[in-house]
């Protein structure tokens, strides 16, 4: 039945909904080919989310699915952020007949103008496992992406138990960010776009603000909320310090101990800060907040 599914969906005609290029057959039906008017609702909901893919579109090529769900999470960062890591790393994917973009967001999935891809032609496999999308590229990186809805889960895996992955490799060979001004591939640790000279924010800046301003690492990064928070908690260990080291001055027992301490734990703090805004920034922030797309492939 998979493989019957994959076949109609390529050979079905393309629709268009909101301007986008859509397999109406597949996108609004169940994992078994019938069509739902829950999923259509849901599925044009999303699209909403994702009008600014167009550009990005190649020839012929058509969006299949859009899911919801979080960008690969390190073990520091889940150990050290906890469950608010999950929000600060939500995203939405577009399945296309050719590849899948992913597309961090906001924690109410608004669109960060930042845009990444993995073709199908880089992965040696793609696989639904448990709440998970887990991509293993040929180059032997593994990355695992997580609470995709248990809805489209199965409709995913229908498409990749059957659907070849050939076709173009890209220039990175794994999941790489694409320019969302010219929709140019972007070189890895490059912070400016090759093609459109559009300037994305940068590592060296992220330290900067990290380390010299409390919050800093996260006002430089558009996470504002995050930004107050650890403005915040900066602000307290940093009186505390400074009482501490006062008392110290003074004579008065347990001064010293506390400067020390709590120096320790401010620090840990500001290296949590760089390490947070060094993960964000491999995302290829663009540092003007409103990006005009240009013609695919177009110099500025």
């Amino acid at each position: 039945m998979n493989q019957e599914i994959v076949n109609d969906t390529i050979r079905s005609e393309t629709s268009v909904l909101f301007g986008l290029p859509i397999d109406r057959e597949f996108q609004f039906s169940n994992p078994k080919g019938v069509y739902k008017k829950g999923i259509e609702k849901r599925q044009s909901k999303l699209l909403k989310k994702i009008l600014f893919i167009k550009p990005f579109l190649g020839p012929d090529e058509k969006i299949l699915l859009v899911t919801t769900g979080v960008s690969p999470i390190s073990f520091l960062e889940q150990m050290f952020t906890g469950w608010i890591v999950f929000y600060l790393k939500r995203s939405i994917f577009v399945l296309t007949n050719r590849r899948i973009f992913h597309i961090p967001t906001t924690m109410g999935y608004s669109y960060r103008n930042t845009v990444a891809q993995i073709v199908y032609a880089d992965c040696e496999s793609i696989q639904v496992k448990g709440r998970g999308l887990v991509v293993k590229y040929k180059s032997g990186y593994k990355e695992r992406f997580l609470f995709i809805p248990r809805r489209e889960r199965k409709k995913i895996k229908t498409w990749l138990s059957a659907a070849a992955l050939h076709g173009e490799p890209s220039k990175a060979g794994q999941r790489g960010h694409l320019c969302p001004r010219c929709t140019n591939e972007l070189e890895n640790n490059q912070f400016s776009c090759s093609n459109c000279r559009l300037e994305f924010k940068t590592q060296a800046q992220g330290l900067k603000f990290s380390l010299l301003f409390p919050g800093g690492g996260y006002f430089y990064t558009r996470h504002p909320i995050l930004g107050l928070g650890d403005a915040f908690v900066e602000g307290v260990l940093l009186i505390i310090v400074i009482g501490s080291i006062i008392d110290m001055i003074n004579g008065v027992e347990g001064g010293g101990f506390g400067a020390v301490f709590f120096g320790i734990v401010l620090a840990m703090e500001k290296v949590l800060t760089v390490y947070h805004a060094h993960h964000f920034i491999r995302e290829y922030i663009p540092v003007d907040k409103e990006i005009r797309p240009l013609a695919a492939g177009v110099p500025a």
